[in-house]
This record gives structure tokens, sequence and C-alpha cells, in this order.
């Protein structure tokens, strides 16, 4: 829908909420049209779009000139038009330090396929990395080419609710999601990845830890992983080689899914 230029000029001198307030006044159902807030995050100011009952889109205010730039994006992606609102979508308070997972989420023009795998990235815990193979087997489309689920990634058109950051390459190196380098890092940095012992890791070959005395081995992100003492860590190539040794894999982080 696209809303008559009239009321797209009031909007533009109008107080935030005030076109949703007239268009409420005058009958016209919410589902015509969607609405977006204004919302702090622990990496800064973002737009929150959301309507039908699902949240439809999410930037970093410092992306767009302004409100109104953000709107004609917005349009550009979805064919809709997005108002300025008051209210956020029930949930977003919790969404936005990381760790909810009852959002609804409307991706518009992209596929089943890539939608899919979006939604799966929420199965990656708070502060943990996945490779693309991991992150296909929880999506239940093992068979997905890695760049095909990296293409998903990037499409992301709801960053920081939905954690896209979280996906790493094979070697365990963070994967670039399509966002601004600095932001993805301040992303995982809030979430308590430890960017420098990743890279650690990555040079050395390291894609799996195990634990001395547990006998369990990890991904090196998983929250068991961090809490294994330096002299019990057991670095390993790979599953395989931790599965010769003796070792299992860990029921929360499973790194034998892929």
């Amino acid at each position: 829908m696209r809303l008559p230029d009239e009321l797209n000029t009031l909007h533009e001198a109008a107080p935030e909420g005030f076109a949703v307030r007239v268009l409420d006044r005058a009958s016209v159902p919410a589902h015509r049209y969607d609405c977006y807030v204004r919302a702090d995050s622990p990496v800064g100011h973002l737009y929150i779009a959301h309507g039908r009952g699902a949240v439809t889109g999410a930037a970093a205010t410092s992306w767009y000139a302004d409100g109104r730039a953000f709107e004609d994006a917005y349009r550009a992606r979805t064919h809709r038009s997005v108002l300025s609102g008051l209210k956020p979508p029930p949930g977003l308070a919790r969404a936005l330090r990381g760790r909810d997972r009852t959002l609804r989420y409307d991706f518009g023009p992209l596929a089943d396929e890539q939608a899919t795998v979006l939604l799966a990235t929420r199965t990656i815990p708070f502060g943990q990395l996945r490779p693309a193979a991991w992150l296909a087997c929880e999506a239940g489309l093992p068979d997905l080419a890695p760049d095909v689920v990296l293409a998903a990634v990037r499409a992301n058109p709801v960053p920081v609710l939905v954690p896209a950051h979280r996906l790493c390459q094979d070697d365990g190196l963070p994967v670039a999601c399509g966002l601004p380098a600095g932001f993805e890092q301040a992303l995982r940095a809030w979430e308590g990845v430890d960017d420098e012992r990743v890279d650690r890791f990555v040079r050395a070959g390291v894609r799996f830890l195990g634990s001395g005395t547990t006998r369990i081995f990890c991904y090196p992100t998983c929250a068991h992983a961090r809490r294994i003492t330096a002299r019990h860590e057991v670095p390993f190539t790979s599953a395989s080689e931790a599965a010769a040794a003796g070792f299992r894999g860990c029921l929360s982080c499973r790194p034998t899914t892929a």
C-alpha cells in the first residue's frame, strides 16, 4: 500500500506516531501498513519495523540520514509503507538483550529456504559461534551448500534480533554477515565472544576443544569449552580426531551435528 502524497507530506513534519493515529481514527485497518519504532540496544539506536504480528525489519539508525530514508529503503525492499509508531512489538525489550526466541518474523520477499536458515540462527546460543554446515542441519536442510547458507545470512533484514553475526567459517573464523565490520564486532563483543581467543585457535588449526577431565569436546566458543582450564584443554583439528581419542561430543553445542 502506498499512502497518499498528502499524508506522507504531513508525516514529514508531524510528531512520531501522528500518521498512525490519523489512520486509526479513519478506521484504516492496521494490516494495510507497517510501523516502526526507535529502540535502544546494546550496540546503539535501531529502527525496528513490525506489522501483522511480526517483526519485519531492523537497522541501525546511523545507516540512514533520517527516518524518512529508512522508510524509503523499507518500501523498496518490501513494497509496503512503514510509518513511525509509538508502540514496540511485544517481547522486543527482551529480544534486544539477545536471548528471546518468541518474536515472530516476516522476512518479506526472501525465499522460504533463506527464511528457514535465518530462523535457525536463533538456535545458536548467545555469545557462541557455529559453522554453516551446523546451521544447515539445524534448519533441517543438511544438504544445503555453505554458500547458500551464507547468502541467506547476508540477506538478513533483521540484524541484531536474528543473530546472523553468530555464524563462522568451518575453521571458526567469524563470517562477514553483510553488516559494517565494526557493527558485527560490537555485537560479538557485547555477547562476550573473545575475538582474540577465537583468532588464536583459528591460527593454530584448532576447530574443537576437549576437556581432559570430562573427555568431552566442544566448539571453542561453547560455554562449557570456555570453562576448561588451560592445563586441561585438549585441542583437536576435527571431530573424527576427537572421537578417535575417545572424546564424546558435547550435548549442548553438538559438535558432531555437521
